[in-house]
């Protein structure tokens, strides 16, 4: 489960700031270009100002991934601290560990705290 978690939190998010700010820096001498020889530079600037956007989008995401991350490694330090096998309910591990459960006529929608959601198929 951990390993399924890493994958995905490890998008390539991450790299995404990186290539918008080698573009930026294009654009940005492209601009500087155009500007002094007083051609039309609106188009590269509204592109700036897209690329500017979408880095910010990109950095929102990240901040909320390692959110994710720094939850998902409470709640497995918290398991790892478990020192025996569950067999049966535990309230206050419930709660510590689960947002919310949403039933469906055919599964069970289970949000964990650290963002974390997996669905469970109710065979009838």
């Amino acid at each position: 489960m951990q390993d399924n978690i890493a994958t995905v939190l490890n998008e390539e998010n991450d790299k995404a700031t990186d290539e918008i700010d080698r573009k930026l820096d294009e654009l940005q001498n492209e601009l500087l270009r155009l500007a002094n020889s007083k051609a039309d530079y609106n188009e590269v600037a509204d592109e700036i100002y897209r690329l500017r956007e979408l880095k910010q989008n990109a950095l929102v995401e990240n901040a909320e991934r390692e959110g994710r991350r720094q939850r998902i490694a409470e709640m497995t330090d918290f398991l790892n601290e478990q020192s025996c096998k569950l067999e049966e309910y535990d309230e206050q591990l419930v709660r510590r560990l689960i947002e919310k459960v949403t039933v469906f006529d055919n599964k069970l929608t289970i949000e964990f705290k650290s963002g974390v959601e997996i669905d469970l198929n109710i065979k009838m």
